[in-house]
């Protein structure tokens, strides 16, 4: 067995604790009068409308303006595009093109207070920006904005070796012309990103200088895509504002006291599964329960926002679904291993031949069964993830809600490979070096002679 030196043990064991304590109350200082949250914890994450409620909102056009169909659309793309931004996925839009009205419906803040629906709806109501800026950050200089645009919509070019893509072709306003083709010539062979507001939309290159006011954006899109993509540049042009015709608040489908209901459930089946391996499995399945709590952190952590580089996610009931059954993934994973050295010890290895039998034994069987769980979990998050591909045949909130699923389901498979597979191998072959746990009996095996 390849030796794992003793300090190991407890500098795992540390970091775990480490790990649960801040992805479960996060760390937050003070600057003067104002609370600055530094890591985010449980209070920070945005529960779904089935367990917090939330608001519904109906806009239309302002002045009464008749829309056509394309500009509801972009409506529709313009109001997606600033929940997804919020981290928004628990979410349902439904467009009424008859009589020109989009109602949205959307999970309270994580921090709100006042439920007020006029405060939840202020943002996602405001009119968007839409800006052209130089190179590919939010900080780059504003070329152009939406006004500049006279229409956007998606399209097929055909390139030089005769394969046809998808693109959108963009067309200026007389003073977006003039702007576009000042831009082109200062920026050939540079990039010209398109955001709105704060969110990236394309960052193309710019290939040559036009001064026709037509330009074109290829990028390998599929139809879904460069369809999308013109809507969403379209909305940042809309000639009108949007009104708030009605709004409402909506009541948790599982009532108020769901959150704590779902607390003390999770605390009573730990402890549960805590009593259970450590008595099935001894030595390894305290170390197991302890890598359980790790894995059970970092899927916290994914949902929380607590890495920078990984959005906060709205939490859902099918999200809790997907986290409870990594979770037992996790414990099967440690139960094989476990079994695996209790059936070594029985052949009279030594302990360290044993752990090294048991872990890699059992090893090929955790991951292929762990691989396929992942490969399901991506599926559903491209499939039904924040685009929506499939929201014309399953309806919105489906869409939604799998998405979720999926989501937590993978970032739990994820997080049992780290913790369940490789930290708990580190804790137990490092402990096991200690003489006065050396005895056989702490692993599964007969009492020694």
């Amino acid at each position: 067995m390849k030796r794992i030196g003793k300090p190991v043990f407890f500098i795992v064991f540390i970091l775990i604790l480490g790990l649960v304590y801040t992805s479960v109350f996060g760390i937050t200082g003070e600057n003067g009068d104002f609370d600055i949250t530094y890591i985010k914890g449980l209070d920070d994450i945005r529960w779904g409308i089935d367990i917090k409620g939330g608001v519904e909102a109906v806009f239309a056009p302002a002045n009464g303006t008749d829309a056509t169909e394309e500009q509801m659309e972009s409506v529709k793309s313009i109001l997606d595009l600033r929940l997804v931004s919020q981290n928004v996925t628990d979410y349902e839009i439904y467009p009424d093109y008859t009589n020109d009205r989009v109602t949205v419906r959307f999970p309270w803040k994580s921090d709100e207070e006042n439920y007020d629906p006029d405060a939840a709806i202020e943002e996602l109501a405001s009119t968007a920006q839409l800006t052209f800026r130089a190179g590919s950050e939010a900080t780059g200089e504003e070329l152009l904005t939406g006004k500049d645009i006279k229409h956007a919509a998606a399209g097929t070019t055909t390139t030089e070796d005769k394969k046809h893509e998808y693109v959108v072709d963009l067309e200026f306003t007389s003073e977006g012309t003039e702007k576009f083709a000042t831009a082109t010539e200062q920026y050939l062979n540079q990039t010209i990103s398109i955001w709105m507001d704060d969110q990236l939309l394309s960052a193309p290159t710019v290939n040559s200088v036009i001064k026709d006011g037509k330009a074109q954006i290829t990028g390998n899109f599929t139809a879904e895509e460069a369809t999308s993509l013109a809507n969403r540049i379209n909305a940042g042009a809309l000639p009108f504002a949007l009104d708030v015709t009605s709004h409402s608040t909506i009541s948790p489908t599982l009532g108020s006291n769901a959150l704590l209901a779902m607390g003390i459930s999770a605390l009573a089946a730990l402890a549960f599964i805590f009593l259970f391996m450590l008595i099935m499995y001894r030595l390894p399945g305290f170390i197991a329960f302890v890598a359980l709590l790790g894995q059970l952190a970092i899927s916290i952590m994914a949902v929380s926002g607590y890495f920078p580089v990984f959005p906060s996610f709205t939490m859902t009931i099918p999200g809790i679904a997907g986290i409870i059954l990594s979770i037992g993934m996790g414990v099967d994973a440690n139960i094989i291993t476990a079994e695996r050295i209790k059936d070594e010890l029985y052949t009279g290895k030594t302990l360290d031949g044993c752990i090294t039998n048991g872990t890699k034994g059992s090893f090929s069987a955790i991951f292929d069964g762990n691989v396929t769980v992942i490969i399901v979990a991506v599926i559903l998050i491209l499939v039904f993830g924040p685009a929506n591909i499939l929201s014309s045949m399953f309806g919105v909130s489906t869409t939604g809600l799998i998405y979720a699923f999926g989501y937590t389901l993978l970032v739990g498979v994820i997080s049992n490979f780290i913790m369940g597979v490789g930290a708990s191998r580190l804790m137990l072959k490092s402990i096991s070096r200690y003489k006065f746990l050396r005895n056989r009996r702490l692993y599964g095996g007969k009492k020694q002679k």
